[in-house]
């Protein structure tokens, strides 16, 4: 059986979106002090935190507002509760993503004044990447129906090896890009404030600053093959899809700036999302003989990641207070 995969969305809608994206990264670019050099704040971070949650259940409020008057409460419940479900799946596994960007800015050293434009340099790209890799998996799903199933086994496997090492701490300095990168340009010692590329001698150089952003956008695209996947064990509905996807990657920098100082206390957390992937893959795969409605589906994610959160802080917590006993 072929998976349906028309959407409501009509081209204004997808027009809309898009423009509200693109303002939205200019304000932050123009306005908000994207363009200057500057530490940001718990204080602030949280405030964009909230904003963007704020937004993005602002958008579920008004999607259901237009389907219900123009396609009836069922429909308006269903993709509201898809849009949530997807939301929050991109969010939660999003948030793997901020755990390697503690590890990349940690090997650099960049300093935190510095790390905010790169970022949204990052957002940036990852928006395009995300983009052109929802196409193509809404045009696969639409060719080959099976392609579902592969995508369920994927996430299983994922999700399992995701569990196993789990623990384990990728080697920078032995990854083949860098490796790759550092070998065929000419790169400078240290950093030039923001700038990914500087003139010495006649000669463009590249700064570390440069091999900070490939890197960052490097790591998009390896979870965004985990993360796509995912959500359509939710929805093939491509404008759900893609905004579900687009609000997530929008909030991880907050979110980065919000959590990077005690990103040791949820470790935890990358077993919540290994679990996550093996219940979404095996859903996928337990499609021809079961569908589990979308409200149960949403509720077990959420109970799975706060779970996983609660245990990290109370882990964490336990782990602090015999150490402070012990000395």
């Amino acid at each position: 059986m072929t998976p349906a995969i028309d959407s409501f969305a009509t081209p204004a809608m997808w027009t809309g979106f898009i423009v509200f994206v693109l303002a939205m990264l200019a304000l932050d670019l123009f306005v908000f002090g994207g363009r200057k050099a500057h530490r940001v704040s718990v204080k602030e971070a949280l405030a964009w935190v909230i904003a963007w949650i704020c937004l993005a259940l602002t958008f579920a409020g008004l999607l259901w507002w237009y389907l219900n008057d123009t396609q009836g409460a069922e429909i308006a419940q269903r993709k509201t509760l898809e849009f949530l479900a997807g939301y929050l799946i991109e969010q939660s596994l999003s948030v793997d993503n901020m755990f390697v960007f503690v590890m990349i800015f940690t090997y650099f050293a960049v300093p935190p004044e510095l790390q905010r434009r790169v970022l949204l340099y990052g957002v940036l790209g990852a928006i395009i990447m995300r983009a052109g890799m929802i196409l193509a998996g809404v045009w696969l799903v639409n060719q080959f129906a099976w392609i579902l199933y592969v995508f369920g086994a994927f996430l299983v496997i994922t999700g399992v090896k995701m569990l196993i090492f789990a623990e384990s701490e990728p080697d920078l300095e032995q990854n083949p890009l860098l490796r790759w990168l550092r070998s065929h340009m000419r790169i400078t010692s240290g950093f030039h404030g923001e700038s990914f590329f500087v003139r010495q001698n006649g000669l463009l150089w590249a700064t570390p600053m440069f091999l900070v952003l490939i890197l960052i956008e490097a790591s998009d695209v390896i979870f965004a093959v985990d993360s796509i996947p995912a959500i359509f064990a939710v929805t093939t509905d491509p404008f759900i899809v893609f905004t579900s996807n687009i609000f997530a990657i929008m909030g991880l920098r907050a979110l980065y700036f919000l959590l990077a100082d005690m990103a040791d206390r949820f470790h935890l957390l990358k077993y919540g999302l290994a679990i996550v992937l093996v219940f979404i893959g095996g859903k996928m795969l337990a499609m021809p003989w079961y569908h589990m409605p979308i409200q149960w589906s949403l509720s077990i994610v959420g109970i799975i990641i706060a779970s996983s959160v609660a245990a990290s802080l109370i882990l964490s917590k336990n782990k602090h207070e015999s150490t402070g006993e012990s000395s």
